[in-house]
């Protein structure tokens, strides 16, 4: 059906109605990935919970050169070199998403994923929900666990907010990765979302560890 605007109208009329079928074009064609999640009501316990898992907590100095997250840096590092072409950014991007998703018992190659889909890796992010930063965070839970005010545009701060919600709704969703992802996105029970994150995932998944043969037991006594 198509819209006409009498030119009947005084122009001021015109222009204001010209705007509103603008606006209303613009709002039916957002990408399906760019939704947010929904404030709901939090029980006490639970805000406290959730407080206590964003509460600053810095990345340890030396946790990049720990030997297992180093092999995992280094492993991860050639696959984001595209998007972020900065070494020092990429290594400290991705010794925070490890410590931050172990910290929330969470796959850091799956929080890669929801990355990737989210924001592409773009720091300054903001979707047309008004989330932000890398794991697009929406502003109200600053207000309902943290700090309101907080820049949600700083990595680690984006990153616990985000590890620790993401955490939150698998745990809502009894273990549900797939309508956990859905509560993450706002779209809880549609499956583009969930399914654009799980593709996203197989290209950051680790390869399953090779057996080591190198070293075999000798049994000294032969049979007899």
């Amino acid at each position: 059906m198509t819209t006409r605007i009498s030119a009947r109208l005084p122009a001021g009329l015109r222009h204001a109605a010209l705007a509103a079928l603008v606006a209303a074009a613009l709002a039916s064609a957002r990408p399906a990935h760019a939704g947010a999640q929904a404030e709901e009501y939090l029980a006490p316990s639970v805000v406290a919970g959730l407080a206590a898992a964003v509460s600053d907590q810095p990345v340890p100095a030396d946790y990049a050169r720990r030997p297992d997250v180093k092999a995992w840096i280094d492993a991860m590092s050639p696959r984001l070199a595209a998007r972020i072409p900065a070494q020092a950014e990429r290594v400290d991007l991705l010794a925070t998403v490890h410590y931050e998703a172990t910290r929330a018992a969470l796959d850091p190659e799956l929080v890669l994923a929801v990355i990737h889909h989210e924001s592409g890796f773009k720091k300054y992010a903001v979707s047309t929900a008004d989330a932000r930063g890398y794991m697009q965070v929406m502003p109200f839970w600053t207000r309902l666990i943290g700090t309101p005010g907080q820049n949600l545009f700083h990595l680690r701060t984006n990153l616990r907010y985000g590890c620790t919600i993401l955490r939150h709704y698998l745990g809502l969703e009894g273990g549900d990765l797939y309508r956990a992802l859905g509560r993450y996105n706002g779209s809880t029970g549609r499956a583009e979302y969930p399914s654009a994150v799980m593709a996203a995932l197989t290209r950051y998944r680790m390869p399953p560890a090779q057996p080591d043969f190198s070293i075999r037991t000798v049994n000294a006594d032969p049979p007899r």
